[in-house]
């Protein structure tokens, strides 16, 4: 199907009288720094007193797991934007998947990303947002502070979300999610194998998360152009495959809606793979496109 998916401000959010996405402060986030430099630190233990191929093939695994099919397929173009549709039993798991990142809840990953796609549509909007003080300096606030806007907009998000009992309990046990998870790896392979499969998996989701982000905002190529807004996404051409699709940032900026990020063959969207094969099983439908995409080389695939 087509419809109309150009760039324009969530419709999740409220902006009152005198809200501003300029007006604020960054502040350290001790639940959020200590999170990350714990998993990190696990995560270096494993691989240097726990080498082990076994572990690191199981690591991978996940990753693919937990980034594509959770991450990208089902929070991002799924939960937040609506681009397909599934039965209820399978945006479960691929949510679940996707909180097992180790990132946020469901409901945080919706106050994170929409907070954040508002400010960047303003004139203008704090550089937490734009990813412009430097690499190193926007690692330090990406993975160890959050930003309190001064005067921040209202946030809307649907009772579907915020009224399920499924994703309220995962959003107050997200980062107890992990154990069970550790108690299977802990169970195949010892304590090496939650090192690896938990912690360096989880630090490495993070850092790569934040890399992808930082340089899809401030280099790359951008095909839809957007002068009027504080900042675009760029493409990413060599960085989709590492990112099933996610580094195509300039493509979902300008279409948020479309479940196809990658727009040509030429554009590696492992993403967009899934959603394919879940509607050929007839697990998917309502596949949104963007105008002008919809050719004879997929049209049928989504149908």
């Amino acid at each position: 199907m087509a419809e109309d998916m150009t760039l324009r401000a969530t419709d999740r959010v409220t902006p009152m009288q005198g809200s501003s996405a300029v007006e604020g402060r960054v502040v350290w986030s001790s639940a959020k720094s200590l999170w990350f430099s714990a998993m990190a630190l696990a995560g270096i233990i494993g691989v240097v007193a726990f080498p082990s191929w076994e572990a690191a093939s199981v690591t991978f695994a996940l990753m693919l797991l937990t980034l594509c099919l959770g991450h990208s397929v089902g929070m991002h173009r799924l939960l937040i934007h609506r681009s397909f549709e599934t039965p209820r039993w399978l945006e479960y798991a691929l949510v679940y998947l996707g909180t097992l990142v180790g990132m946020a809840g469901p409901i945080g990953m919706f106050r994170i990303h929409e907070i954040r796609d508002w400010q960047q549509q303003q004139r203008d909007c704090h550089s937490f947002a734009k990813h412009d003080v430097g690499f190193w300096r926007d690692a330090v606030w990406q993975m160890h502070c959050e930003m309190n806007l001064d005067h921040p907009p209202v946030l809307h998000i649907e009772g579907r979300i915020t009224g399920d009992p499924f994703y309220r309990w995962l959003e107050a046990t997200w980062r107890w999610q992990q154990l069970p998870l550790a108690a299977l790896l802990f169970a195949m392979g010892g304590i090496g194998f939650v090192l690896w499969g938990v912690s360096l998996r989880i630090a490495v989701s993070l850092a790569g998360h934040w890399v992808t982000v930082h340089f899809a905002h401030t280099t790359g190529e951008r095909p839809f152009v957007q002068d009027d807004i504080a900042i675009d996404g760029r493409n990413l051409p060599f960085w989709g495959v590492f990112t099933f699709g996610e580094a195509f940032h300039n493509n979902h900026h300008a279409f948020p809606r479309s479940a196809r990020m990658g727009h040509h063959a030429g554009q590696i969207d492992p993403g967009w793979w899934v959603i394919r094969a879940l509607s050929a099983l007839g697990l998917a439908w309502n596949i949104r496109l963007p105008h002008g995409l919809q050719n004879p080389a997929f049209k049928g695939a989504i149908q």
